[in-house]
């Protein structure tokens, strides 16, 4: 019907100009942003879920940080237990030497010296060697709880390498007929198994940490690709999309003008 007062194909065509605008600003939101859903209203249930994805993810991060910060901790200690280590030989090689014949009382005395300065160096080392203020290397009942999330935690525990944990507290090479050295050198001896042990137990903590860590990251990776499916945009798609409404949209804008030219149809009638 040939109208003036309603233009009802202009009205139309405005309509569906303005639905042609809104799924074009939609398209181009996600281009710009790489995101499927930037808002509740894009998708409801997907945004729920991606966030506790999202939550869940950021947590697993940390956890193998955490995890990486403990191995730091324990690498630290046995970097301190290698000190011990050097210093243990070098007592026994003091003890095997002060143990033979060929030295007099003198010697032995300066040779004890040295050893007992070493003694006092394991027994500092031990007490003052921490990582952000704990100290792994003076207790043997001592731990630390390494946490990767709820209900997820494993606890290291903390050794003893002090003179007196290690039984050489008392130990001494003085003496003119060499038997306080023999003696020295068997609680030397006994004192690097101690070590050694004690050693061991942080290497096995930090291999199954790093056991941890690396699962911890997969998890992250594959909580990651869930939550990407989810939450990014497919630009293949979304760009036809675009293209789609790019077209609608200059149709509808053709359409409105043609539209609008209506109602001087009517006009040119009245005039004839």
């Amino acid at each position: 019907m040939l109208a003036i007062k309603n233009n009802i194909m202009a009205e139309g065509a405005a309509r569906h100009l303005s639905m042609s605008y809104d799924a074009l600003a939609r398209s181009i939101e996600r281009l710009s942003s790489g995101l499927r859903i930037n808002s509740a209203k894009d998708d409801a249930a997907g945004l729920a879920v991606r966030e506790l994805m999202r939550a869940e993810i950021a947590v697993i991060k940390q956890g193998a940080r955490n995890a990486q910060d403990g191995i730091s901790m324990l690498q630290t200690m046995e970097g301190a237990m290698a000190s011990i280590d050097q210093l243990l030989i070098r007592m026994k090689e003091l003890a095997e030497q002060a143990a033979t014949g060929s030295y007099s009382l003198n010697q032995r005395n300066i040779m004890n010296n040295e050893f007992q300065q070493m003694i006092a160096e394991i027994d500092r080392i031990a007490t003052t060697t921490t990582f952000n203020s704990i100290n792994m290397l003076n207790s043997a009942t001592g731990y630390s709880t390494i946490h990767f999330g709820t209900g997820s935690q494993i606890q290291v525990n903390s050794v003893d390498v002090t003179a007196s944990a290690l039984g050489i507290a008392s130990a001494s090479l003085s003496g003119g007929d060499g038997a306080n050295a023999i003696s020295a050198l068997a609680l030397v001896t006994g004192a690097i198994e101690i070590k050694d042990s004690a050693r061991a137990s942080l290497g096995y903590m930090m291999n199954r940490l790093e056991s941890t860590t690396a699962v911890l990251n997969i998890q992250a990776e594959n909580l990651m690709a869930s939550e990407s499916r989810i939450s990014d945009v497919d630009v293949a798609t979304e760009m036809a999309m675009l293209t789609r409404n790019q077209v609608l949209a200059q149709a509808g804008i053709a359409m409105l003008s043609q539209a609008n030219s209506m109602p001087r149809m009517a006009l040119d009638l009245l005039r004839s």
